[in-house]
């Protein structure tokens, strides 16, 4: 019989095409590894499964090569507006956020949402204003923003299609084929 759990992980909208190059491919790799890690030694030591969940994603919102967090896809602005969601499955209790963009862990406020307010959503300026009363770490809205989730808007903007993650790179690798 197994441990009676599982883990589900992804990096966000997108995959990671083989035919990337090595220098893009693997660092993600990596870091969906170190993800899955994670989370495997917090279950393994009995930590709340609400616990896993907010401790990986915050994870994944810290690493630039995904699209959460730094690293986010990008307005046609060039600005950042992030969300995050998160919810109990015993209670069924869930919180939810959106239009961030100085929150460093969107989903550690969403879960501050579903547990500290009668709400179930807070966005944008409202959500903002929760995270200050809360205490939560913010920083300049510069801190999302990379220099390949900029190269990819303005890829998008080029190509006047809408922008997804990886789309604008599976495209370019897929035109250099012969």
């Amino acid at each position: 019989m197994g441990k009676g759990w599982a883990i589900a992980l992804h990096g966000g909208a997108g995959d990671i095409p083989l035919m990337l190059p090595p220098e893009k491919r693997i660092p993600r790799e990596e870091a969906l590894r170190r993800c899955l890690d994670l989370g495997i030694a917090a279950l393994n030591d009995n930590k709340p499964p609400l616990d896993v969940v907010e401790l990986v994603v915050r994870e994944l919102e810290n690493c630039p090569h995904f699209n959460a967090g730094r690293g986010s896809v990008l307005t046609y602005a060039g600005t950042v507006e992030m969300e995050a969601c998160i919810m109990d499955g015993k209670t069924k209790m869930c919180g939810a956020v959106s239009g961030l963009s100085t929150v460093v862990n969107a989903v550690s406020l969403a879960r501050l949402v579903m547990e500290k307010t009668q709400h179930i959503y807070l966005g944008f300026d409202g959500a903002e204003a929760f995270a200050r009363e809360q205490g939560v770490e913010t920083v300049d809205t510069c801190h999302f923003i990379t220099s390949e989730n900029v190269e990819r808007l303005r890829r998008a903007k080029e190509a006047n299609q809408v922008q997804e993650h990886q789309a604008v790179e599976r495209q370019q690798l897929s035109t250099r084929q012969p």
